[in-house]
């Protein structure tokens, strides 16, 4: 084989692989935010989860990639097996739909796509259709490399030895496995599939053998999702199991298939098209809707299947007393369509924290108790780890591939994490005072209890509220958020005119009064933050559509 065919196949699969990841990575910046949406929206049953797989790994045209995201969506709670099942049953479909592309041979169009693209990411202004032209940069990019591969492989039917390794493919379980290899080493069986149209269409490779080399790139298809779960729990490793299953146990029963009627599904896939590129693809798309149809009765003993490979619970950690993150981090499955999502969750966890404690050294402050006290400053120093790792994380997906919708909140979670570690600020504050009042016998009057707890009630109600609006982007409660930000306002200068009144008339020392101002103060201020966070992603997105 002369070294021109070898640089011109090696070339033409550089610019497949190329095409192929600019063209996936740009629809994942351009509508990976909005298609996560739907996948927590819309995966409720098995069935149209399944249908979401489908339409999902068709837009991004990738199932290792729709697979992945399944995992870390069942790593971070977001979704439970049986729903995780149905889509990626619906996935195996969905990914049938590149090598259909594929197969009707656009590579004729290819420089002109290429150059639409190139000319509208020069010369257009808006970044929304810049974002778009990437797209079809990579697909123009794409169907050029599959130009340059076919031209070489014309070029390999002159020579005997390729002629003679194709045709030494004969055996069913050696074709299986070296599609398997090969998808496993390219990380997509898109391309492998795509390869063995092109052999096929150049009478490289026989059909029969075309067929055995699919099911052995449906296998090793899994192993994206099999990598990307080792870091994760229990849930996500069956997650990746499911997927693995699901091919395995397809495989197996179309092997039995081919065993006792090759001829007839030969024919039968022959007579739908008498191009050899279009049997590859309607193969390919035949066998997966074929293995969803039998398997999907049984996805639940599949799920059954995948937990009992993956025994027991995962080990109980109290994130509440550790310094550990829960959702993010070198322990947990990374996905960049996942990432704020993810931040989003630990956020909330971590406002949780910060509102126990404040309430926590609230009590300690009219109770007294050591072991409270003690507990507010231990729970602070857990908050100021989750800052400072949050932070470095933030920082950390800042530099990848996200979303566009994402990347614009990124802002806005910085400040949030930022008005979260205040509010613990304030916790602590509160128990120094209690430790105050202990040390040198400071006494607080029933009237200014009541006050201040009242008080901490509608601060803890606010902060309900803003995460609640800034977790589940529920807008619902804007109104109560402004009524109770307002009203939270005017209590505290009651408040203060209220502990003036009782110095005057002697109901408190100056100690004590001093201590109750600086309380109510620090609540106000509380509230604040939590109004902060109740619209940071509100008006990120805001100011994200205004730029549009």
């Amino acid at each position: 084989m002369s070294v021109s065919i070898i640089l011109s196949m090696a070339g033409g699969l550089g610019l497949f692989l190329f095409g192929m990841r600019v063209m996936s990575d740009s629809i994942e910046k351009v509508a990976g935010a909005k298609l996560r949406r739907i996948l927590e929206i819309f995966t409720t049953n098995r069935f149209t989860g399944m249908v979401v797989g489908i339409v999902f790994t068709g837009i991004i045209q990738s199932s290792s990639a729709c697979t992945a995201m399944v995992v870390s969506f069942v790593n971070a709670g977001l979704m439970n097996l049986y729903q995780a099942a149905g889509v990626i049953f619906g996935a195996n479909i969905g990914t049938t739909i590149t090598s259909q592309l594929v197969s009707f041979n656009l590579s004729a169009y290819a420089p002109v796509i290429l150059l639409a693209g190139v000319l509208a990411a020069m010369f257009c202004r808006k970044e929304q259709i810049k974002k778009f032209a990437d797209i079809i940069i990579g697909f123009g990019v794409l169907f050029l490399g599959l130009s340059t591969m076919s031209g070489s492989m014309a070029g390999m039917r002159d020579v005997p030895e390729v002629v003679n390794l194709m045709g030494s493919l004969k055996n069913p379980v050696m074709a299986t496995l070296v599609g398997l290899v090969l998808t496993t080493v390219i990380q997509s069986s898109s391309v492998t599939v795509s390869i063995v149209l092109l052999l096929a269409n150049q009478d490289l490779l026989a059909l029969n053998v075309a067929l055995y080399i699919v099911l052995g790139c449906n296998i090793g298809a899994c192993t994206t999702a099999l990598l990307a779960s080792m870091a994760g729990k229990k849930d996500a490793k069956r997650a990746a199991l499911i997927h693995f299953w699901f091919n395995v146990i397809g495989t197996a029963i179309i092997y039995l298939i081919l065993f006792a009627a090759k001829e007839p599904v030969m024919k039968f896939i022959w007579a739908l098209s008498s191009d050899k590129g279009r049997f590859v693809a309607n193969a390919h798309t035949i066998i997966k809707i074929f293995q969803v149809i039998v398997l999907f009765p049984f996805s639940g003993w599949i799920v059954k299947l995948s937990c009992l490979c993956v025994p027991g619970e995962d080990k109980k950690v109290n994130y509440r007393e550790s310094y550990q993150l829960k959702y993010i981090g070198d322990k947990v499955v990374f996905n960049p369509a996942t990432a704020v999502v993810e931040v989003i969750k630990e956020l909330d966890r971590m406002a949780s924290l910060a509102s126990e404690n404040l309430t926590r050294a609230m009590n300690a402050l009219i109770t007294l108790d050591e072991e409270d006290i003690r507990e507010v400053y231990e729970v602070e120093k857990n908050i100021n780890f989750l800052n400072h790792a949050i932070t470095d994380y933030l920082v950390k997906i800042n530099q990848t591939t996200l979303p566009i919708e994402d990347l614009k909140s990124l802002g806005a979670l910085f400040h949030v994490v930022n008005d979260i570690e205040r509010i613990g600020d304030h916790a602590e504050n509160v128990a120094d005072k209690a430790r105050e009042r202990r040390e040198n016998g400071i006494t607080i009057s029933r009237e200014a209890q009541t006050e201040l707890g009242e008080l901490l009630d509608m601060v803890n109600k606010l902060i309900r509220y803003a995460m609640d609006m800034f977790a589940r982007s529920d807008e619902s409660h804007m109104q109560e958020v402004i009524d109770l930000e307002d009203g939270i306002d005017a209590r505290e200068k009651e408040m203060q005119k209220a502990h003036v009144r009782r110095l005057t008339q002697g109901e408190c020392t100056p100690e004590a009064g001093m201590m109750f101002s600086d309380i109510a103060s620090g609540l106000e201020r509380v509230a604040d933050h939590a109004t902060n966070i109740a619209f940071a992603v509100i008006a990120a997105e805001r100011e994200a559509e205004a730029e549009a």
